[in-house]
């Protein structure tokens, strides 16, 4: 890396191509551009002297932009961790079972198997082991696809549950074009059982909404969520009342990025209601849905909408509560990310660093290995205000 580091920044361009394996005709396609330009691009001919062209490149080669600057080498674990989603896009676009080509290497396990082994992933995704969790995904898929092939009533839901484990892990890791497919397996593998469907449909209630289609998302999300809304919520299942509320939360959460604040309070306050039947210290279908989540909810909806000091008020009050221990430590440090834009947002950048760090004790792959968790580290650490550790911590992850 630090021979790279020397180059040019075409000759940069060329090398991480060159990595990632593609050819210039698929980088100038996948960019837009014409194959000369590539060209040009990599033997010095053309500058690149537009930020947005440079993110653009960075984003084709799964890189930071600083990487193509020469700001820093590529940050630890990041080549690794594009590797492991090339891996889970091979297990998602491999079509043995329809081609009748199945691995005869591994055995097909029992649907009471693959239960466990799909419950062991969700487990590690919700203590943030995502590198773990990324070498496991894409045997668990195969897996899951055989067992459904040879028992598909049986591997109907463990099947729905590899998917949805696989498209959270890949919302956190901002890659929502491979996230949209396992999604679209899921729902397509649930379709006519509404519990599963609901079930699938909180991760693509995810998606939509990291792909910048909020507005879809919301309607989407509102519609999955009445389908399995009870008639009498006093009278609601908790798993099928956690389902609605978080299928309402994601709908909430949809119309704050739209900046549609009455609705967002609206459909929070809904799902408070179903959470007050739920309570806390539940995690019915891996939601995680009560009182204590949708008020997590609810602040960060504050923050998508610019209301940062409600958000920094409700915050300091709904962490003492023992439902917030209580959640998992994925979800705890997601929403302290989220905590630290809106201190940002108040011009507190020490409290910022101070969620921040606290983040990174409670799941510390929630800075390292997602892309939001790191744009936040280095936006508080250019504050001259920001605390000492978090400064640290960027110079141990080189993020800048």
């Amino acid at each position: 890396m630090d021979s790279v580091d020397l180059l040019p920044v075409g000759r940069r361009v060329a090398y991480w191509r060159g990595r990632r394996k593609l050819s210039q005709q698929v980088l100038a396609d996948r960019l837009g551009k014409s194959k000369s330009w590539v060209d040009k691009v990599e033997r010095g001919v053309r500058s690149l002297d537009k930020v947005s062209t440079l993110q653009d490149i960075a984003a084709v080669l799964r890189i930071e932009p600083g990487v193509l600057l020469g700001r820093h080498a590529e940050p630890a674990g990041v080549t690794e961790r594009a590797e492991g989603v090339e891996r889970i896009r091979a297990a998602l676009t491999t079509y043995e079972i329809a081609l009748a080509r199945p691995n005869v290497r591994r055995p097909v396990l029992t649907a009471e198997r693959l239960t466990r082994e799909t419950a062991h992933v969700w487990t590690a995704f919700q203590h943030a082991r995502y590198p773990q969790v990324i070498d496991l995904v894409p045997e668990l898929v195969a897996d899951a696809q055989r067992t459904h092939a040879h028992d598909p009533r049986a591997g109907r839901l463990p099947l729905v549950e590899a998917y949805r484990v696989t498209a959270s892990l890949l919302v956190k890791l901002g890659v929502f074009d491979v996230a949209w497919l396992a999604v679209d397996r899921a729902m397509t593998v649930a379709t006519g059982d509404r519990v599963l469907v609901a079930a699938a449909a909180v991760q693509l209630g995810q998606v939509l909404r990291g792909s910048g289609r909020a507005r879809v998302a919301k309607s989407v999300m509102l519609t999955a969520a009445y389908r399995i809304a009870p008639p009498v919520i006093e009278c609601g299942p908790p798993a099928e009342l956690s389902l609605c509320g978080t299928l309402l939360v994601q709908a909430a959460l949809a119309a704050a990025c739209a900046g549609d604040d009455g609705t967002a309070v609206e459909l929070v306050d809904e799902a408070a209601e179903m959470a007050a039947q739920v309570g806390d210290g539940h995690d019915h279908h891996r939601t995680g849905f009560g009182p204590t989540a949708v008020e997590l909810a609810r602040i960060t909806a504050a923050v998508e909408l610019g209301d940062a000091e409600a958000a920094v008020a409700w915050h300091e009050k709904v962490t003492v509560r023992d439902g917030w221990r209580w959640l998992p430590a994925e979800h705890r440090a997601a929403y302290l990310i989220d905590v630290a834009r809106a201190y940002l947002q108040v011009d507190d950048p020490v409290n910022a660093g101070r969620v921040l760090m606290e983040a990174h004790r409670t799941a510390p792959a929630e800075i390292r290995h997602r892309p939001a968790g790191r744009d936040i580290l280095a936006q508080v650490a250019r504050d001259p205000d920001a605390p000492a550790t978090v400064t640290q911590l960027v110079d141990m992850l080189g993020t800048g």
